[in-house]
């Protein structure tokens, strides 16, 4: 939907864009952050022409936006900033309907769409429409200009770090609101930040930028697992991969090599490889290499014949996990069942590796005193 193809800015001899090339798809949330300076704004206003790119183009829905009229460029846009842009001596109303308004939409038409922006926005309107902004909190004023950027339904809303002056609690509250809507009304959103929690919270993907550069353009689990750069990994911080739960996989965490065996092994010969491995439990697997059943030292116990083939005393339902699974809906299921161990299978049922509570307490303990170290 949107391409940066090879942009420079240049001001006064200094380069503030360096060659930057990114694209954002149609009904996607990208973030754009990175210290102060580093012309994630400057990129933010070249897309709806208050700046101008100094070489290269930008292209939305193919068409060149250089060689499009900027009027109406910009009112097939929303545009949301940090100081909400609501214009003091209109009402709520006023400034909703501004732009349809401008378009020429009758009365009825502006008062039924501000009405129902309102709404969207949480806003009662009989409440509201007619209050001025100075009778609004910080927060209110900033969902009004959401309400407003959204007016005539545009496919792409602009947003230059427009929670950054809140409270946090409001802060919090309008970055759900806005992720609600966005996966409602599947908008493409383009959104500034200098806050990484903020960027994780809301963005399918986040472009990282230094200097004029971009360092990093993915989504945040992979920029949280792979930071390209000792930069991303600083900037990101080094630990935040343990603060998102969310996004560490059962593959993060797994052994990757369980013991395994097939049916066809006898009793005799289960107690020698549970004992040169030092474990009480055997997975059984076919030659695939999908999971057939799970022997346990107890199953053994049960049956005093060492010739009895693993097939016939393995139990066949065993609980598993994908290896995309996260790491909190592992705890929970393995909580919610009271087992201890569960093994990992890919997309192909094959057996990929075991999590077992040993395991887990392992890892999370290995990372606290990582942590520890570097603290």
């Amino acid at each position: 939907m949107l391409e940066f193809k090879n942009i420079s800015k240049v001001f006064k001899n200094q380069t503030i864009i360096n060659d930057i090339s990114f694209t954002v798809n149609k009904g996607e949330f990208v973030v754009i952050i990175g210290p102060s300076g580093c012309g994630k704004t400057t990129t933010l206003k070249m897309i709806n022409k208050l700046i101008a790119p100094s070489s290269g183009n930008i292209y939305l829905e193919g068409k060149d936006i250089l060689k499009e009229d900027t009027i109406k460029l910009r009112r097939n846009m929303g545009y949301v900033i940090q100081q909400t842009g609501l214009f003091p001596h209109l009402t709520v109303g006023e400034n909703i309907g501004l732009i349809p308004k401008l378009e020429k939409w009758s009365q009825d038409k502006i008062t039924k769409r501000t009405t129902e922006l309102l709404n969207m926005v949480g806003m009662e309107p009989e409440q509201y429409v007619d209050r001025y902004p100075f009778e609004l909190s910080g927060g209110q004023q900033q969902r009004i200009g959401v309400a407003r950027a959204f007016a005539i339904n545009p496919d792409l809303i602009l947003m230059d770090e427009p929670f950054s002056a809140l409270d946090p609690i409001s802060r919090s509250q309008l970055q759900d609101e806005l992720f609600d809507l966005q996966q409602e009304f599947k908008k493409t959103i383009i959104f500034v930040t200098h806050d990484m929690d903020e960027a994780i919270k809301l963005g399918d993907r986040i472009c990282i930028m230094q200097d004029g550069n971009i360092l990093q353009y993915d989504t945040p689990e992979n920029i949280l697992k792979n930071p390209a750069t000792a930069f991303v990994e600083e900037f990101i911080g080094k630990n935040r991969l343990w603060q998102q739960p969310e996004f560490i996989k059962a593959k993060d965490i797994m052994i990757t090599e369980p013991i395994k065996t097939t049916g066809s092994r006898t009793i005799v010969q289960a107690i020698e490889i549970m004992k040169s491995n030092k474990v009480d439990s055997l997975l059984i697997i076919n030659k695939e290499n999908k999971l057939e059943g799970l022997v346990t030292l107890k199953d053994i116990r049960k049956n005093k014949v060492g010739s009895v083939r693993l097939d016939t005393i393995m139990e066949k339902e065993v609980k598993t996990v994908n290896l995309e699974e996260s790491l909190i809906d592992i705890l929970n299921r393995m909580n919610e069942l009271e087992i201890g161990f569960m093994p990992v299978l890919d997309d192909n049922l094959k057996l990929v590796g075991l999590i077992t509570k040993s395991s887990l307490l392992n890892v999370l303990s290995n990372q606290y005193i990582k942590q520890e170290v570097e603290d």
